[in-house]
């Protein structure tokens, strides 16, 4: 069930009794799928890591053994958003009234800046690579490679339903798919230096383009991470839409004061003066919260309701 915080006194607590009225109902948890995504995935990966280090270690292949490395620092991020996502679960305390769904939103912000930095280690590597081209050690590494791909690109598919609206989630699910396009751009230098031995430059050479493609992916959710870390409105949310909304609703004659905020990665906070006509039905508060769910998606709401000459006093107007 929806939760709106529905403030519907007419004066504010600057030198006028106000008498509040809260509804307060929290938010169901996440579906438990997601967390069940994130045992999944995480299990796989490990798993996978652990592999790969073994047959790096029996073919003494470095090409294996850095993947493995490369991948720990991917479980680690895959943990984190992991944490998160259940951390924003636990219910709000006296000091922390919002809970901790925030830390869906540094999560996320921290995802994108370990991504940034693994791209940034696999470019160095592979220009190194064109002034000491190495050799892939064959059929193994292909084969391992290919394990990777089944393992990391069905693992993303486990968060790419939940990875257009929630941030957080993104950040698991770019990460995944950036280890499924490194262990393809493998499997594809693997098979074709099988044909084309001396074709050394092969490899860094598809490892730069699969980062800048990851690079691409990963800026955009950086900037999106950053700017809801700032208290940003959400992307999703057309905030001249939910003005237009509020102004039409039977009674109001002004909107003012109005903020819209990320709780976490997939829940929406509003907070707006109403100016109204002294006459409006006391619901109108009840009425806003409704439209404002209904139509944009924003379950946690507070609403003043202002009469015109108190919006006249309003130092926030």
């Amino acid at each position: 069930m929806a939760s709106c915080m529905l403030d519907t006194s007419m004066g504010h607590a600057h030198g006028a009794s106000s008498a509040h009225h809260h509804d307060h109902h929290h938010h169901a948890p996440p579906d438990g799928s997601v967390g069940r995504a994130f045992a999944i995935a995480t299990g796989l990966n490990v798993s996978f890591v652990a592999v790969e280090a073994v047959f790096g270690v029996l073919t003494n292949s470095t090409a294996l053994l850095a993947d493995a490395a490369h991948n720990v620092g991917d479980v680690l991020g895959l943990v984190m958003a992991w944490v998160a996502s259940a951390m924003a679960r636990r219910k709000p305390s006296s000091q922390r009234t919002y809970g901790l769904r925030k830390t869906t939103v540094l999560a996320a912000l921290a995802n994108a800046v370990l991504l940034l930095v693994a791209v940034g280690g696999v470019s160095w590597e592979a220009l190194m690579r064109f002034a000491t081209p190495q050799p892939i050690p064959g059929k193994t590494v292909l084969i391992v490679a290919a394990i990777g791909v089944v393992i990391n690109g069905a693992s993303a598919v486990l968060f790419a339903r939940g990875a257009h609206d929630d941030a957080n989630l993104r950040g698991a699910f770019l990460h995944l798919l950036a280890d499924a396009a490194v262990s393809v751009g493998v499997v594809f230098v693997g098979a074709v230096l099988l044909l084309y031995p001396t074709w050394l430059w092969l490899d860094p050479l598809v490892s730069l383009v699969i980062s800048a493609v990851v690079a691409w992916g990963t800026w955009r959710l950086l900037r999106t991470a950053l700017h809801l870390s700032l208290d940003g409105v959400p992307q999703q949310v057309d905030i001249t839409a939910i003005r237009a909304c509020l102004e039409r609703l039977p009674g109001v004659t002004a909107v003012h004061d109005l903020h819209v905020w990320a709780m976490s990665t997939s829940e929406t906070a509003l907070t707006a003066h109403l100016v109204v006509d002294e006459r409006t039905v006391l619901d109108l508060a009840g009425q806003a919260g409704r439209q404002l769910e209904e139509h944009f998606g924003i379950a946690h709401c507070t609403i003043q309701l202002d009469t015109p000459s108190q919006a006249e006093d309003c130092h926030v107007c």
